[in-house]
């Protein structure tokens, strides 16, 4: 069994707290690892080495800074396979949503690659009489990143490259259920000639978060998770003084206009709420079918369902994979039920899916009828189960984006290009898709959503990242007039 510690100031750290984890296939069923639980000690230290490497490496040029992240982003592409292989065993996702998610690390870690141009500052002669003006950005000092489950590959390049590139070391606390995949990529980092205590990774629980939280050497803190979390690391992050942003959960509705393509609009609901098992932060979750287009939209989405292959992400066969763990895949079982007992109609009861394997699979849902007081609307549920609400006007559809908490995305599929431009300024989200039901940023913009979904000033990586990760230096300056300076600016004689 795979025994998964630390990785602090460039080595491999046993753990010391005695405390473990332990790591499933969620295929199987079978525990495959053991996972360290750091104790408040063991997150010092790496604090600790963090701080050390700051007082070099915040002082290491742009040009090196630059290099050093492309011999990073060719190891990452070098060993994209072996990345996704880790993200298939640990998290269950099928091999081609593991590339992809690797591919989108890639797209950030490529961001920080010419952050050279995002550090330039700006500079103003003459802003008075003799006087000149400018701004420079400067590191903040150690900075750490929670990531979440969902994506251990993709989030902590969110973070960690931009964070670096501006000057700041890192401490990264990945999630316990697949911490494969982020070491991996650790030890990637220290390949790439790195110096040891730039990136640090610590794997813990609570434990770990609070002392992140409370260290008065940890100057920001980037978390992705749930919205109860992430309100708790807001605050009690931002009460020690820190920068927080912290992402939290989502409910992202996608509306169907009556004129939409409906095989498009069914095909998009079909990926976009069955991907990775629809545990992702951007799954279309619920689908505002608007007037009569309703009763074709779910036919066609029923029968794009009954065509999913649903397996182990090893087999090339498979669609979607399966939850992350077996509770959190009898609690999504739950919200079907509930449904049916509040008044939804269960077109397709993924509870009635069959396996053979003893992992953690659970079969794709939809839920037609479903209204704004059921639980399977109210709730983040993070799994394979598609939601349709029927509403008799845009407008309606519209409010039942804005009154929901969340705010993270929001789509619309529509023929009409008004009807779409209107949608842009009516959607109460943070990111918005025109018929693409999951509108996630590429790495040179910012991803973050509205209300619930977002805790902080700034968005996730990208321009917003680098202003997150670093801190504005003005200054102005007067020199004296050479005619009146007591230097001599001619050339030297043999006097």
């Amino acid at each position: 069994m795979q025994q998964i510690h630390h990785l602090i100031d460039g080595q491999h750290v046993a753990g010391g707290s005695g405390r473990t984890s332990p790591v499933f296939n969620p295929a199987t069923g079978e525990q495959t690892g053991q996972l360290s639980l750091a104790s408040s000690a063991e997150m010092d230290t790496a604090v600790a080495s963090a701080q050390a490497a700051f007082e070099e490496w915040g002082n290491v040029s742009v040009a090196r800074r630059t290099s050093l992240m492309f011999a990073f982003r060719n190891l990452v592409v070098d060993n994209a396979e072996e990345i996704a292989k880790r993200l298939t065993a640990e998290h269950g996702k099928v091999h081609a949503d593991a590339m992809g998610e690797v591919a989108r690390a890639i797209d950030n870690i490529e961001f920080a690659c010419g952050l050279a141009e995002h550090l330039k500052g700006s500079h103003n002669e003459m802003a008075s009489t003799g006087i000149d003006v400018y701004t420079v950005r400067r590191p903040l000092g150690v900075v750490a990143g929670i990531t979440p489950f969902n994506f251990p590959a993709m989030v902590p390049m969110w973070m960690a490259p931009n964070a670096i590139a501006c000057g700041n070391t890192f401490v990264l606390k990945p999630s316990e259920r697949d911490p494969s995949a982020p070491m991996f990529i650790a030890e990637l980092f220290q390949e790439a000639g790195f110096p040891p205590g730039v990136l640090n990774l610590v794997n813990g629980d609570k434990v770990a978060v609070d002392r992140l939280l409370e260290h008065p050497a940890v100057k920001a803190v980037s978390f992705v998770g749930s919205t109860p979390i992430a309100r708790y690391v807001y605050t009690t992050g931002t009460s020690h003084g820190k920068r927080v942003q912290a992402l939290g959960g989502a409910k992202n509705h996608m509306v169907v206009l009556p004129d939409a393509d409906v095989e498009l609009a069914a095909d998009s609901a079909v990926s976009a709420a069955y991907g990775s098992a629809g545990e992702r932060c951007m799954a279309i979750s619920v689908v505002a079918a608007v007037g009569d287009v309703a009763d074709s939209l779910v036919d066609a989405i029923k029968v794009r369902m009954e065509k999913l292959v649903i397996g182990d992400g090893t087999d090339s066969a498979s669609d979607m994979g399966p939850l992350i763990t077996r509770e959190h895949r009898d609690r999504v079982a739950g919200y079907v039920g509930s449904a049916a007992e509040q008044g939804a109609t269960v077109v397709v009861d993924g509870r009635d899916t069959r396996f053979e394997s003893d992992g953690f699979f659970l079969g794709v849902s939809l839920l037609d009828n479903v209204t704004a007081d059921m639980d399977a609307y109210r709730d983040e549920i993070f799994g394979p189960v598609l939601s349709v609400v029927r509403c008799d006007t845009y407008g309606e559809a519209v409010q039942l984006i804005a009154d929901n908490p969340w705010g993270n995305g929001a789509a619309i599929f529509t023929r009409d290009g008004g009807a779409a431009r209107q949608f842009q300024e009516d959607a109460d989200a943070g990111m918005v898709g025109i018929n693409v039901p999951i509108p996630v940023p590429v790495g040179y913009h910012s991803f973050g959503g509205w209300k619930d979904s977002l805790f902080g000033d700034t968005t996730m990586y990208g321009p917003e990242g680098i202003r997150f990760y670093t801190k504005p230096k003005v200054m102005t300056a007067r020199w004296p007039d050479p005619a009146t300076s007591s230097v001599d600016l001619g050339f030297p004689t043999n006097e």
